[in-house]
């Protein structure tokens, strides 16, 4: 299988169920900010981000100008806020609330849209 269409299925999925999850239970987010404040878990989200970032990178580092360049960027990003989280735990916490209490429904509806969009390119239900 393609690597681009398996991710595309992986990112699109996670993006949908991430989704589902926090429109059904918003207190959830609440709660994953509050656990950054507890150092053990910190450190395992920081890992976690850096694995799946450094993963998706090693695997897909297409800087095409198509839906490739989408899975590219989220490889990208969940690296970048993983090593943040790891060097400047405060200064990235504070930054991730900030974001997420100014632009939370535009967050999570972009969300929302890159994971069908994902699907659609790796099942072509409405093709282009």
């Amino acid at each position: 299988m393609d690597y681009s269409i398996f991710l595309a299925k992986f990112w699109g999925y996670y993006l949908l169920i991430f989704f589902v999850i926090l429109s059904f239970n918003p207190k959830r987010i609440r709660q994953i900010f509050n656990d950054l404040n507890d150092e053990k878990f910190l450190i395992i989200l920081s890992f976690l981000s850096i694995i799946i970032g450094l993963l998706n990178i090693l695997f897909h580092n297409i800087w095409e100008s198509n839906w490739k360049l989408i899975i590219t960027l989220i490889g990208w990003v969940s690296l970048f806020i993983g090593l943040a989280l790891f060097i400047f735990p405060k200064r990235t916490i504070d930054w991730l609330k900030f974001i997420n209490i100014k632009f939370v429904q535009v967050i999570y509806t972009l969300l929302f849209l890159i994971g069908l969009f994902l699907l659609n390119i790796a099942y072509s239900i409405i093709p282009f």
